[in-house]
């Protein structure tokens, strides 16, 4: 007893209680198919004047990776991008995601934000050993850390990437054919459907954090979704692709710069014909 009372009066005690408490951290119930998950939430070119305007172009590209065995945003890319169909923003898009007309102008062609996508793509592989892959294949090295792609519906890579580049007759990274859609994810695995990101955070108490149509911030907060859909059980898989999956990403270097870089693949080479 006198030694117990002596290590309160120490402080020994109330230390060792608070730095079990600051410790303590939600783990993941499940063994996931990815060491690294990658979210994506574009910003597009958009209007509300009754008029229909058939081509929208993407102004913010951000994307962010996160370990799933721990829940950290270890790295993330983000870059503003010119619109070049429709140059100048409304006042409805400029309102609705907070991008400001000089935000872009000051932005990267689509062509050259692939190309720095696709370089920060590499640098993740050589500093974490990432590999992407699809469900039914591994990596022949077993200390590979696969990776998958993350966006909160198909929009993003099926929908507004696809046209754009078609439009523009652009190359992009064969990787961005096949991702999770994390909002049928969430469906299938709570058995309800999400009032959207905001909606389906707040179903599992969390706050929205930052500014809503902030691609970045919404990438943000759909990697914390993604983390505490883990923490339930929930195990990610890719559930689209644009053509078949069957092998990892190789690592290549010395791709020409302003190239988007098309030797990051993990499919077959893309068809136009789908």
């Amino acid at each position: 007893m006198a030694t117990k009372q002596l290590a309160k009066q120490l402080g020994f005690i109330r230390r060792r209680s608070l730095a079990l408490a600051s410790d303590v951290h939600p783990k993941p119930k499940s063994n996931q198919l990815y060491a690294y998950i990658i979210v994506i939430d574009f910003e597009s070119t958009c209007w509300n004047d009754g008029k229909k305007h058939y081509t929208q172009e993407i102004i913010e590209f951000p994307a962010v990776l996160l370990n799933t065995s721990n829940g950290q945003i270890e790295s993330e890319f983000h870059t503003y991008v010119q619109p070049q169909e429709h140059p100048f923003l409304s006042v409805f898009c400029t309102e609705l995601t907070g991008i400001k007309q000089s935000q872009v102008d000051a932005g990267v062609p689509l062509m050259i934000c692939l190309s720095q996508f696709s370089r920060w793509i590499r640098h993740l592989q050589q500093e974490k050993n990432i590999a992407f892959v699809s469900d039914a294949s591994k990596p022949s090295n077993p200390e590979t850390n696969v990776c998958a792609f993350v966006t909160w519906s198909d929009w993003d890579l099926g929908v507004c990437l696809q046209y754009e580049r078609r439009r523009k007759q652009l190359r992009k990274p064969d990787i961005l054919n096949g991702w999770i859609d994390l909002r049928a994810t969430y469906k299938l695995f709570y058995r309800r459907r999400p009032k959207g990101l905001n909606g389906a955070l707040q179903d599992l108490g969390i706050e929205f954090s930052g500014r809503e149509h902030s691609g970045l911030d919404d990438a943000r907060n759909t990697a914390h979704l993604a983390w505490r859909m883990i923490c339930d059980g929930c195990v990610m898989k890719i559930t689209k692709s644009l053509n078949r999956l069957h092998e990892f990403i190789p690592l290549k270097s010395g791709d020409e710069p302003g190239e988007c870089d098309s030797s990051l693949h993990f499919c077959e080479p893309f068809s136009d014909g789908l």
